[in-house]
């Protein structure tokens, strides 16, 4: 009986542990909503296998849709926007007895997360602006044909793409949907002469899909944008 038991204990699967390094804010995350974070994964010998790192945008996923690891799934809901954790993951929540890349059969997997930003699955998509010199020239409404620098960066920080490296700047006509709807929108009201900094949700953005390979699925973008002509 005691050979047995013993027996079942071993066979049980270990549990997710998770160990929060630094508290969050807001409402906590729920199944169905995006959560967009920055990570290291490393194995039981310390080997990194894989890290957005600084050369890497964020990553966002659905919370309960799958698309990761059990043991994200259930780890990442109930967390709050700037928190960091350590998640333990088991190879029954992980990757069980298959090799994936770098990562051997039954391991044991910590990741190093901190929550970017959290999107609700019942909430509308708003663009955030911020300004940063209100400028003092024509006002840029739609049908207005603008002209403006700008750099492109993920949620922490890595630039995708910058008018100012061109040496050229950009011009479109506001409002006529050629460029991502947020782009748009956090253009217009602006006078020219002025600065903005805007962060597009990636409903109005690039969606679900993203633009491979520059912008990934899900991708929130934060452009910093001068205004330098309106017409």
């Amino acid at each position: 009986m005691l050979a047995t038991l013993a027996l079942a204990l071993t066979l049980a699967p270990a549990d997710l542990v998770v160990d929060v390094l630094k508290e969050g804010s807001g409402t906590p995350s729920a199944v169905g909503d995006v959560i967009t974070v920055t990570y290291k994964g490393t194995l039981a010998d310390g080997k990194v296998f894989d890290e957005t790192g600084k050369n890497r945008g964020p990553y966002a996923f659905r919370l309960g849709d799958s698309s990761v690891i059990k043991g994200w799934d259930q780890g990442l809901v109930g967390r709050r926007v700037g928190e960091r954790l350590i998640l333990t993951v088991p190879p029954s929540l992980g990757y069980g007895s298959k090799t994936q890349g770098e990562i051997p059969p039954d391991s044991t997997l910590k990741f190093d997360v901190s929550i970017l930003r959290i999107d609700r699955k019942d909430a509308k998509p708003k663009v955030q602006i911020e300004e940063i010199e209100g400028g003092s020239g024509r006002v840029a409404k739609k049908g207005d044909t603008v002209t403006i620098h700008y750099k492109g960066t993920f949620l922490n920080g890595h630039k995708f793409d910058a008018s100012y490296d061109r040496k050229e700047p950009f011009e479109f006509v506001l409002g006529e949907g050629r460029v991502i709807r947020g782009f748009d929108e956090g253009v217009t009201g602006m006078k020219a002469g002025g600065t903005r900094r805007i962060t597009i949700p990636f409903d109005l953005a690039y969606g679900e899909k993203g633009r491979p390979p520059v912008i990934p699925r899900m991708s929130t973008l934060v452009f910093e944008m001068e205004l330098l002509t309106v017409q």
